[in-house]
C-alpha cells in the first residue's frame, strides 16, 4: 500500500499536500520545527528532526514509507543529504519538488556569493541599511559587521536579546509578499543593500523587484551543493510518479527569472 513521507516547510510542499489529500493517498507531512506555529496541514503532521539520515531511515521503515517526497527549502541542506541517504539505506523511491533558481534579469544588481561569510563580507565597509531576507538562522555571519543597521523579517518574533546583531529591526510578517508590499517595506526603512538566498519561486519573488525597481544592490547567496536526484517543480508530475514511478517526459527543473 502506498504510504508517502513527505518533507515539508515550502508553499510547494503545501500544495502538494493539498493534492494528497485530495487524491486520498496515505502521507505524512513532516515540519523540521523550525517554526513555532506551522501551517496547518490536510494530512497527519509531525514537527521535529529523525536524528539524522540513520533515524530517518527507521523511521521510513517503522512507518511503511513507499515514496519519500522532498519538498524542503532548498538552504536546508542537511535535512536532504540526510533524505539521499535514508532513501538510499532503504530502497525507498525520492523526489525533490525544488523550484528553480531565480536567473539575474536586465535591471538587477547582483552580487553572487558562494555562502552565508562571503555575503557578509561582500557588503560595503560604509555604513549601509541592509535588509537581511534570510530568515534567523545564520544571522552570526553578519555579527562582526556591525556598522550597518539591519531589518529583519521573521515570522515568529526573537526572544529579547536573542539577535546577535547590534543595530537591527525586526518586522513579523509571513509571506508570500507582493512586489508593491516590498517596495514599500525598503523605502520605508531606507534600505540600500539586499541580501537574499536564491531560493526560487514565486512566493518570495517581490522582494528581488521591489530591490530591481528601486535600483537596489542584491547580495544572492547561492543554494548549497546536494548529491544528484529527480526533481520536478510541479506536483502533478509528483502524483504520476508516485502512482506510476515515472516522471512526465516533459517534467524536470528549468531556471526561473524574477
Amino acid at each position: 500500500m502506498t504510504h508517502v513521507l513527505l518533507l515539508g516547510g515550502t508553499s510547494g510542499a503545501s500544495q502538494l499536500a493539498q493534492a494528497l489529500h485530495q487524491a486520498q493517498i496515505p502521507a505524512i507531512f513532516s515540519y523540521a520545527g523550525a517554526t513555532q506555529a506551522p501551517m496547518a496541514q490536510p494530512l497527519p503532521t509531525r514537527c521535529g528532526g529523525f536524528g539524522g539520515a540513520a533515524g530517518l531511515a527507521q523511521f521510513i521503515r517503522s512507518q511503511g514509507i513507499t515514496h519519500l517526497v522532498d519538498a524542503t527549502h532548498p538552504f536546508a541542506a542537511q535535512m536532504s543529504r540526510n533524505a539521499c541517504a535514508a532513501c538510499e539505506a532503504t530502497g525507498t523511491p525520492l523526489l525533490a519538488l525544488e523550484r528553480a533558481p531565480w536567473q539575474a534579469q536586465a535591471g538587477d544588481h547582483w552580487v553572487d556569493v558562494p555562502d552565508m561569510a562571503a555575503a557578509a563580507q561582500a557588503l560595503p565597509e560604509a555604513p549601509a541599511r541592509v535588509f537581511l531576507a534570510i530568515g534567523r538562522k545564520q544571522l552570526d555571519a553578519f555579527a562582526n559587521h556591525g556598522q550597518h543597521h539591519y531589518l529583519l523579517r521573521l515570522v515568529d518574533a526573537p526572544a529579547p536579546g536573542s539577535l546577535p546583531l547590534a543595530d537591527s529591526t525586526v518586522v513579523l510578517g509571513r509571506g508570500p509578499f507582493s512586489a508593491a508590499h516590498d517596495q514599500a517595506l525598503l523605502q520605508a526603512h531606507g534600505i540600500t543593500w539586499l541580501v537574499a538566498k536564491n531560493a526560487g519561486g514565486e512566493a518570495t519573488r517581490g522582494k528581488l523587484l521591489a530591490a530591481r525597481a528601486l535600483g537596489l544592490p542584491v547580495v544572492m547567496v547561492q543554494r548549497p551543493p546536494l548529491p544528484p536526484r529527480p526533481r520536478t517543480e510541479d506536483v502533478g508530475a509528483v502524483l504520476q510518479w508516485i502512482a506510476h514511478g515515472s516522471l512526465p517526459a516533459e517534467a524536470g527543473v528549468a531556471p526561473s527569472s524574477p
